[in-house]
């Protein structure tokens, strides 16, 4: 069974800084894609970035350029770098991965860390 630790979420002032980590319980080579989610109460769960295997990206309009992904798969982990945060960065964040066996996909969630923006 595969875990996913999230961990760096807070409290932060609009305009500061937070870093997320999601550590995997499994090799992170194995994974295709790794990144991070985000649901703010009362809407649905959005992506936010993520990072392929291969080293492609992908961020949410709203965070590009405020946000940067990254992996060290020497130590199984991807991280979210949040600059400029704003009120509406306020959500909690899960950590996602999956990796493929053949034709079949399997999807891999972190339980979620709550980051709040707010003076």
């Amino acid at each position: 069974q595969v875990q996913l630790a999230e961990s760096g979420g807070g409290l932060v002032q609009p305009g500061g800084s937070l870093r997320l980590s999601c550590a995997a319980s499994r090799n992170s080579f194995s994974f295709y894609s790794m990144g991070w989610y985000r649901q703010a109460p009362g809407k649905q769960r959005d992506l936010v970035a993520t990072s392929t295997s291969g080293g492609t990206t992908k961020y949410a309009d709203s965070v590009k350029g405020r946000f940067t992904i990254s992996r060290d798969n020497a130590k199984n982990t991807v991280y979210l770098q949040m600059v400029n945060l704003k009120p509406e960065d306020t959500a909690v964040y899960y950590c996602y991965a999956n990796r493929w066996e053949g034709l079949v996909k399997y999807d891999y969630w972190g339980q979620g860390t709550q980051v709040t923006v707010s003076s």
